[in-house]
């Protein structure tokens, strides 16, 4: 059974860090894309970065760019988030995602598994 669990979110003010992390138990990790996506109230779900099954290739929304950065560690089955220079509309459910190539990293029915999302709150 393939179970992504997602951690670190809270509350953060604005210009302030966060750091989520996925462990990812049941698949092989290791051939697996993995991406972030989140979802803010009233709004659909959205790509926020992804990494290859090396993590020599990353990807990042627009909104992403320079502030978030994502990571894994495949001897762990870990994958993470951290994100800076938080925003208030930053504030949403946060998601992990786990899929095979090939796909496209930023289109949410390509991932096969996902995580339950962690909230995140950041206030101005």
């Amino acid at each position: 059974q393939v179970q992504l669990v997602e951690s670190g979110g809270g509350l953060a003010q604005a210009g302030g860090s966060l750091r989520l992390s996925c462990a990812a138990s049941g698949l092989t990790f290791s051939t697996h894309v993995m991406g972030w996506f989140r979802q803010a109230p009233g709004k659909e779900r959205e790509f926020v970065a992804a990494i290859s099954w090396s993590g020599d290739n990353t990807w990042y929304a627009d909104f992403a760019k320079g502030r978030f950065t994502i990571s894994r560690d495949n001897a762990k089955n870990m994958v993470y988030l951290q994100m800076s220079s938080l925003k208030p509309e930053d504030t949403a459910v946060y998601y992990c995602a786990a899929g095979k190539l090939p796909l496209e990293y930023e289109i949410i029915s390509e991932y096969e598994y996902w995580g339950q999302g962690t909230q995140v709150t950041v206030s101005s």
